[in-house]
């Protein structure tokens, strides 16, 4: 039903829209496209995205969508060349807001070129579970065999980086189907490297040397230098000779087709590789990571810079080309010292306001801890209190008006304390056997027997005072919940001191609790208190009749 609304919801948009303008597809490319062309084939980025970000622009305000879509695509793919991954990934979502109509092929060919994209982008950023959705997406739209192989493959290239070796294998086995000779070469090259990577005992070696003479009879540049880089990873662990003369070749081919990326691959190699010249690789491989690594900061810099600048001078672009070039170059300097003050006051703002919220909800925190604190105390000393009375007036007939009156103003003392942190050392004067054995015994009457076994004084001795505390606090809540809901007339509660371990079982021979609803029957604060001191309860719900509860803690 939702895919029926959205389907019509989409119909009827794209129907509105095509009375207002003209169909995209019928509408011609303007000059900034065609100079933007231009540039990208001489292989001047910067001035191609210039220009394409005036084609963009051009195309938005004469509602040309699939074309704004287009420019905005090979802005992205730009960006991801000269090192700007997240920008790139930005403009590529941008596209795809541009490229609605998927019923036509020209949107679905650029919306599986801008999927591609941004899986590239990711990969680069290792982020690859981001990367395989992206390329997912790519083949969700591809609109021929071809591309869908290209993208099959960088899919498995994503698992291969990721040690998922069968995920990748069953990738490539679509991807080696390429009829295109470089494409044939780079999956046969990567199938075999995934099945490597599966099985040791596999002998890579026939399908690696097919891949790289393929690539040398195309003229296959970067499939060149992959080959050998794969080549020299295979024989790096017991042929360093060979690994040696492969990465060679690599080094060779990247400086001979200016690749800095492939040149920095091979110097990371040759270090690992060749220990007689390792001074002088590493000098070459540090000066040309610092240079790749100022230009990439440099173009993120300057595609934002760029955005902003078409922005500001498209309408004087016609008049005078020459004269927007020169003051181009002097904005430039001065936003990359501005943008880069603007970036360390931001980073200030935001450290001052996630330290603001840290505090805040450590404030919030505590606020809440000692609330939750009352809120025990209360209980503990309030509810249960006037409980244990009423027990005791139901339970001894002697229980006169002025022993009645003592116990509630003593809970009364007590409750009125709670506000002052004050500690409670009215009964200590007992010893802990004697105060859980009157506690028990407080519950017996006519109808219920309560019985007890176990509580010697020693079994108490070396606990921390708060930990007695709870017990007693976890004995009266059974207590209370047995009267409450049991229907018992016979309880009993036996303790036990094992290895450091005191052990509490109480029965009675009530109705029981069935298990989905323990925690809703009085027994969740019990669980919390016995968390507390780090013991454990089990409740035995599958006896006949009754209940069966068996606690145990640690002494210390």
């Amino acid at each position: 039903m939702k895919s029926l609304l959205l389907l019509i919801i989409s119909v009827i948009l794209f129907s509105c829209a095509k009375k207002k303008t003209l169909s995209d597809n019928s509408k011609k490319e303007n000059l900034f496209h065609v100079k933007a062309r231009e540039f990208r084939n001489a292989k001047i980025s910067d001035s191609a995205f210039y220009y394409y970000t005036l084609a963009k622009d051009e195309y938005i305000k004469n509602n040309d969508s699939l074309r704004a879509g287009q420019s905005l695509i090979n802005m992205a793919i730009i960006e991801t060349a000269k090192g700007d991954f997240y920008g790139s990934i930005e403009t590529s979502l941008e596209a795809n807001k541009f490229l609605t109509n998927i019923k036509d092929s020209i949107v679905r060919r650029d919306l599986a070129s801008s999927f591609n994209n941004m899986g590239i982008a990711s990969g680069y950023m290792y982020n690859y579970n981001d990367a395989i959705d992206f390329y997912k997406n790519a083949i969700q739209y591809a609109t021929n065999d071809e591309t869908k192989f290209t993208y099959y493959n960088n899919i498995g290239v994503a698992f291969l980086k990721k040690n998922e070796a069968k995920q990748a294998i069953r990738y490539f086995k679509n991807s080696i189907l390429s009829k295109n000779k470089v494409e044939y070469a780079r999956a046969l090259n990567n199938f075999a490297r995934a099945k490597f990577m599966e099985d040791k005992n596999y002998n890579p070696l026939p399908e690696f040397y097919k891949a790289l003479e393929i690539r040398k009879k195309s003229n296959d540049i970067d499939g060149l230098n992959s080959s050998y880089y794969t080549l020299s990873e295979y024989f790096k662990t017991f042929d360093k000779s060979k690994a040696l003369f492969y990465t060679e070749k690599m080094l060779e081919t990247a400086i001979a087709v200016k690749n800095p990326e492939d040149k920095l691959q091979a110097l990371i190699k040759l270090i690992d590789l060749n220990t007689n010249n390792i001074s002088i690789y590493f000098k070459d491989y540090q000066k040309l990571n610092d240079s790749l690594l100022i230009a990439r900061s440099k173009a993120k810099n300057q595609f934002a810079l760029i955005r902003y600048e078409t922005e500001k001078n498209k309408a004087d672009f016609l008049r005078s080309e020459a004269q927007n070039a020169q003051k181009e170059i002097q904005l430039l300097r001065q936003y990359l010292i501005s943008s880069g003050l603007v970036a360390t006051l931001i980073i200030i703002i935001i450290l001052y306001s996630k330290r603001q919220k840290k505090l805040k909800q450590e404030k919030e925190l505590e606020v809440k801890n000692t609330q939750l604190k009352l809120s025990k105390k209360v209980h503990d000393v309030v509810a249960n209190g006037i409980y244990q009375v009423m027990t005791k007036i139901e339970n001894q007939e002697s229980f006169s008006k002025d022993e009645a009156l003592d116990e509630l103003e003593f809970v009364y003392e007590k409750s009125r304390d709670i506000s002052y942190e004050k500690t409670d050392l009215t009964n200590n004067e007992k010893n802990f056997n004697e105060k859980i054995s009157e506690l028990i015994g407080s519950f017996n009457n006519d109808t219920v027997k309560t019985y007890l076994a176990g509580n010697d004084a020693s079994i108490w001795n070396g606990l921390q005072e708060s930990t007695l505390t709870e017990v007693y606090q976890i004995v009266r809540e059974l207590l209370v919940n047995m009267k409450k809901h049991s229907r018992a007339d016979r309880v009993v509660f036996r303790f036990e001191r094992e290895n450091e371990f005191i052990k509490i079982y109480y029965t009675d021979n009530g109705i029981g609790i069935p298990g989905e609803i323990i925690y809703k029957n009085g027994l969740s604060s019990t669980v919390s208190r016995i968390e507390t001191i780090k013991g454990e309860i089990i409740f035995d719900t599958k006896t006949e009749r009754g209940l069966k509860i068996n606690i145990s803690f640690p002494v210390s």
